[in-house]
């Protein structure tokens, strides 16, 4: 099983962030599961794939172009895979994963977790999408989403296939439990 991660380049203002995606890629490595990343040595993204690397993980990386210096890409990893462009970028991410997580991070973070539900949603895939919930980032979030659908715009079966934990080992848990559930068809 491969877990694509969606998270900062950045490590943002608490160090929590930082220690989660630590534990989140020493997890992912110590059940034998691969990574799939944006493929830079900086921030979280940076945090993650060296703590996978260093329990002896596989780690892919998807890194445009554009972007090798300005993220300052990981020549370190398992593949570094050099595309042309973001969208190439999301979809060879995409093709290597069976789950998605999503940590901390800025708006494209927060564009490749929406598009990646989207594609869910919209029957394009079926694999498993959660939040690793630090420190409470995603609080307000999820708390907007049960809005959504508390207003109807959003149906409580699609809400619930959004996991969210606290806790990486719990999350890869349920994503696991999620992935080998059977399909129902709404």
């Amino acid at each position: 099983m491969r877990i694509c991660i969606y998270m900062g380049s950045r490590e943002g203002c608490d160090a929590g962030f930082r220690h989660a995606a630590e534990a989140l890629g020493r997890c992912i490595a110590q059940r034998g599961w691969g990574l799939v990343y944006g493929g830079a040595r900086v921030g979280l993204m940076g945090a993650v794939a060296d703590a996978a690397l260093r329990e002896g993980g596989e780690v892919i990386g998807v890194i445009p172009h554009h972007l090798v210096e300005r993220e300052l890409a990981h020549e370190g990893l398992t593949h570094l895979l050099r595309v042309d462009d973001m969208h190439a970028r999301k979809a060879a991410m995409a093709e290597n994963a069976d789950a998605f997580i999503a940590l901390p991070g800025g708006i494209g973070t927060l564009e490749e977790l929406f598009e990646t539900w989207t594609w869910q949603y919209l029957g394009l895939h079926d694999k498993p999408i959660g939040v690793l919930d630090v420190s409470g980032f995603y609080r307000p979030l999820l708390e907007f989403l049960d809005h959504t659908v508390a207003h109807g715009f959003l149906n409580p079966e699609t809400r619930a296939s959004l996991v969210a934990a606290a806790d990486p080992d719990h999350l890869l848990d349920c994503l696991s439990a999620a992935q080998h559930a059977p399909q129902t068809t709404s």
